[in-house]
């Protein structure tokens, strides 16, 4: 265990969470939404530093991030652990271990000089904290953060975007990429699906963005719950609204979890969706969950030259040269 950043104490040994939007007032003996963060005598402690269940070798573009240091590797780890419920979680298994085991909490022990050694041996140029939301176990990708930094790694958090603002500017030093799930434009949606509250994640792509981290959003395509051309609309435009070189990657759902009465997303849907996102204005919106669609690839905003050829997560070419288009010199937004 480790004590806990970003809390407070308070009558009846009670200790309020400030790591996320959620402000868990946590009783003792008990544990907040995410399952992993414990009042002990009124001293709130992680449950999960240095738990890894998951540690893997994984391309940038996995992440999704298609404009940090394309064809890279990225060292990828998770606690269990989430502080959303989403009935469509895909990882499910690990987010929400705590809640399906009686508050079991699993994992190997790792120390943060492991984590950053095992990223350097693999030749990673970053470490991803990824596959459940990271802000839960904050204090170990923060220490992790701080030492590869000093290693001259590059460090990335794949989001929901829930974490507090002051938890945003503590991490934005440390971070150079995020990519945030922006999962709908209603909050019905967020309450319904994911137990949570859209603003909190629209000011969090903002202010990250203001604070001068790589960000890129991702929104899972869900029939008939957040695939109408009005909600693709309202989120195109507010990705414009702070900086239309956002890339917006829009990409399939599949059923899983306790969300199986929908279908698979089809194609011609992520296909809308990008057209969407274009002719709002956005620069960069890429299809995802379906190799081969077509709109995988990175176009010059320019001169439309293809710069970026990709299948999947894999490279195929790529045509920039420092970050500009070979063909007209147009400067391509993102982390080269």
């Amino acid at each position: 265990m480790k004590e806990a950043m970003f809390y407070q104490s308070g009558e009846e040994n009670k200790a309020t969470c400030h790591l996320c939007n959620h402000s868990c007032i946590i009783k003792p003996g008990k544990r907040g939404i995410c399952g992993v963060r414990e009042n002990r005598e009124g001293k709130l402690y992680s449950l999960v530093y240095g738990r890894l269940v998951a540690e893997n070798v994984d391309p940038i573009e996995k992440k999704p991030l298609f404009h940090f240091l394309p064809g890279s590797r990225s060292y990828s780890i998770a606690t269990v652990g989430c502080n959303f419920r989403c009935l469509h979680c895909q990882n499910y298994n690990i987010s929400q271990y705590p809640h399906l085991f009686e508050g079991q909490i699993s994992g190997s022990l790792r120390t943060p000089e492991e984590v950053v050694e095992h990223a350097q041996k693999s030749g990673c140029q970053s470490i991803s904290y990824t596959y459940v939301e990271p802000t839960i176990f904050y204090e170990f990708a923060r220490d992790c953060s701080v030492l590869a930094h000093e290693r001259g790694i590059k460090n990335v958090f794949v989001s929901n975007g829930y974490m507090a603002p002051e938890v945003t500017r503590d991490l934005a030093p440390l971070l150079d990429g995020i990519n945030i799930d922006v999962k709908a434009f209603t909050d019905d949606f967020y309450k319904k699906i994911c137990k949570a509250r859209l603003q909190p994640v629209l000011d969090n792509v903002a202010l990250m963005h203001e604070l001068g981290v790589w960000v890129e959003v991702t929104t899972l395509l869900i029939p008939g719950l957040n695939d109408s051309t009005e909600e693709l609309r309202n989120i195109a435009r507010y990705i414009k609204s702070i900086d239309l070189g956002i890339p917006w990657h829009v990409t399939a759902f599949y059923p899983t979890y306790k969300l199986t009465d929908r279908k698979a997303t089809p194609v011609e849907t992520l296909q809308k969706a990008r057209d969407i996102g274009l002719d709002e204005g956005l620069k960069y919106v890429y299809e995802g969950n379906i190799p081969g669609s077509g709109g995988e690839n990175t176009y010059c905003p320019s001169c439309k030259t293809e710069i970026i050829s990709r299948y999947g997560f894999s490279i195929r070419s790529v045509s920039m040269k420092n970050g500009t288009c070979t063909k007209c010199g147009e400067g391509i937004e993102g982390v080269w």
